[in-house]
């Protein structure tokens, strides 16, 4: 009996931190605190219930996402998110299951932010704005800052969020870049012609 008491202090009473990784410890429920060091770690009490979270980087990308774009254009868009752990304990019990809630508030934030803007430049009045497929870095600057504000509660730091995909859903396609291209024309003559005048 003594052996097995033995046993299990010693089996319970210790931990090995990986890098990147953090031991959150709890004694009966309440969180008594977390492990960042690696290495093997000696805890005095058996009975704390530890558990692991990873603060590695990791990549999510969203499903393609129909939307429709400001101009009521429905557009297929998707995006890349690097993010990571920075708080463990926050990531355990803030949010039920802080990778799904990645994904979730990803993906919202990608379509609130596909809303805001044109999917391209096409009229005259629209040349001082934003567009999803002509201001990269401006979209995926705003699209990070959206992600962060919703991710930070659980935790969370976001690196990087990227558009990887931007497209007209395949139903408006043909149609959208007809119209483009008519677009297209007409600025070039209205630049030949004020060029001629001017």
């Amino acid at each position: 009996m003594c052996i097995g008491i033995l046993w299990f202090v010693m089996w319970n009473s210790y931990v090995v931190i990986n890098p990147n990784e953090s031991a959150v410890c709890q004694f009966f429920g309440k969180y008594v605190g977390s492990v960042k060091t690696e290495g093997f770690r000696w805890f005095v009490n058996p009975l704390y219930e530890k558990t692991k979270v990873i603060f590695r980087i990791r990549n999510f990308e969203s499903a393609k996402l129909k939307v429709n774009d400001v101009n009521a254009n429905p557009i297929d868009i998707a995006a890349v998110v690097v993010w990571r752990v920075f708080d463990a304990a926050e990531a355990l019990f803030e949010v039920d299951d802080y990778e799904n809630y990645v994904q979730i508030q990803s993906e919202a934030a990608l379509r609130a932010m596909a809303t805001k803007y044109p999917y391209d430049i096409i009229e005259e009045k629209d040349l001082g704005g934003v567009a999803l497929s002509s201001h990269q870095e401006v979209v995926a600057t705003e699209l990070r800052e959206s992600v962060q504000a919703r991710l930070s509660r659980a935790g969370i730091e976001v690196l990087e969020a990227r558009i990887s995909h931007l497209a007209y859903a395949p139903e408006v396609a043909q149609a959208m870049l007809t119209r483009q291209q008519a677009s297209a024309v007409v600025a070039a003559r209205r630049e030949i012609v004020d060029g001629a005048v001017g």
